[in-house]
């Protein structure tokens, strides 16, 4: 594990964007293995370095701001450069966070492929000419934190804004806005998920002087 294999590890969990992503990689001549989620992602990592890790960062289990943070304190893993994938996590706060913690590039959902697989072709071929920046653990998790306590307060509004619309539409009318707050509650109650473990993590870790 010295050094990089040459496959490109894509962690996203929803199905279908995962084979999309997949399958366009692989048709683009990468080699392509798939994770669903940051803790099944660590576990392949760890066994055979990818040349480049593609993210989603709200997801079950581990996410991708705590994947990347796991990644940067491990001096072995410290160097594989990593695009973060969101639809969610899309703030001017939410991506400085995300390149304090060392991640590569940020790219917003819905991809475009234009902008996207140059990127991915640049660092596949050189990886990250810049140097990864770490975190300490207080720091991360304070600022990992305020960022699910945004998040969640934005999911709140969305879920009572749409349950305030679905009073107004006919029933042929309802389908996407149900959709929609579906999808915002399952967010929901993995940033709630989330926030519990960061604030207990928060708690063991010691602040800086």
């Amino acid at each position: 594990m010295d050094s990089p294999s040459g496959y490109l590890l894509v962690v996203e969990d929803i199905p279908d964007i995962l084979n999309l992503l997949a399958t366009t990689l692989r048709f683009k001549g990468h080699r392509v293995v798939t994770a669903q989620n940051g803790e099944e992602a660590l576990a392949l990592i760890l066994e055979d370095q990818p040349a480049l890790i593609v993210a989603d960062i709200l997801m079950p289990k581990l996410d991708g701001f705590s994947l990347v943070h796991r990644l940067r304190i491990n001096p072995a893993t410290r160097h594989i450069p990593v695009i973060f994938l969101s639809a969610t996590y899309v703030a001017p706060e939410d991506k400085a966070f995300a390149m304090s913690i060392g991640v590569t590039r940020f790219i917003e959902k819905p991809v475009d492929m234009n902008t996207f697989l140059p990127v991915v072709d640049k660092l596949m071929k050189h990886g990250s000419q810049v140097t990864v920046s770490t975190l300490n653990e207080f720091d991360f998790y304070d600022g990992y934190q305020k960022r699910l306590e945004t998040k969640l307060a934005q999911k709140n509004t969305q879920i009572a804004r749409d349950e305030r619309l679905l009073g107004t539409l006919s029933e042929e009318e309802k389908g996407s806005i149900e959709s929609s707050m579906r999808q915002a509650i399952t967010d929901r109650e993995e940033i709630l998920l989330l926030i519990d473990q960061v604030r207990d993590r928060l708690s063991h870790s010691q602040k800086p002087e």
